[in-house]
């Protein structure tokens, strides 16, 4: 079988992919094993995900001292993590405990800066679950920001968040294109003041530029890594 094709039982390739993407963002000095040990799956496969992931050109790789290696997401694998992300999310039996859960963490950590008028940003399930969370935390949704339209709970969105009013912060509901929608929102809006479900695995910062030798040949198992 062409290692392509490998697959878990139970996991889907992309769910498998979006998890490595995922890792090498978070960490660009993690190994192959600790890989392997993140994703529940055998080193071998590991390294055959990471070639995949480098042929196709979301993963580039460098050397590293001391006899290491480093792995870069390139722009075309942010953008398909940023994919991958959305169609996991719509996907998803687990989505809604787990939209609940980020978003009550989310929200109480507003309580806790004294943040209590808050914008959503997205027209989504996600928003919606904001929304219902938003109740149980002394929190005030002032309203929902979406550029494409669309209601909530009765609520219709504004275009823009200039046309909600004042707000001490904004939680990204979008679900899809979500990267897109929060570089577009970061020019707006500062950073810190952007609430961002784990959920959505958002980049906040642009991808690292690859350094050299864009040709490095990646080792067969991770103990060349150590070699």
């Amino acid at each position: 079988m062409d290692e392509d094709d490998k697959t878990l039982p139970g996991r889907s390739d992309a769910e498998i992919v979006l998890a490595l993407l995922t890792s090498v963002e978070s960490n660009q000095l993690i190994t192959q094993r600790t890989i392997a040990s993140e994703l529940g799956i055998a080193l071998g496969l590991a390294n055959a995900y990471l070639k995949r992931c480098i042929r196709k050109g979301l993963i580039k790789i460098t050397s590293a001292p001391p006899r290491r290696y480093a792995y870069y997401l390139t722009a075309q694998g942010f953008r398909e993590k940023s994919r991958l992300t959305s169609e996991y999310l719509h996907s998803s039996f687990g989505f809604f405990r787990a939209a609940r859960r980020q978003c009550e963490l989310l929200l109480r950590d507003c309580n806790t800066r004294g943040w209590r008028r808050i914008a959503l940003y997205g027209v989504s399930e996600l928003a919606e679950v904001a929304l219902l969370c938003s109740r149980d935390q002394s929190i005030e949704v002032i309203g929902i920001a979406d550029p494409k339209g669309g209601s909530l709970a009765g609520l219709a969105s504004k275009p823009s968040l200039s046309e909600l009013g004042p707000w001490d912060a904004v939680l990204l509901t979008a679900l899809s294109n979500s990267q897109a929608t929060y570089d577009r929102l970061a020019t707006e809006v500062a950073p810190d003041r952007i609430l961002v479900p784990r959920m959505l695995n958002i980049s906040r910062s642009k991808p690292a530029a690859a350094v050299a030798n864009d040709a490095a040949k990646l080792p067969d198992t991770e103990e060349a890594e150590k070699a």
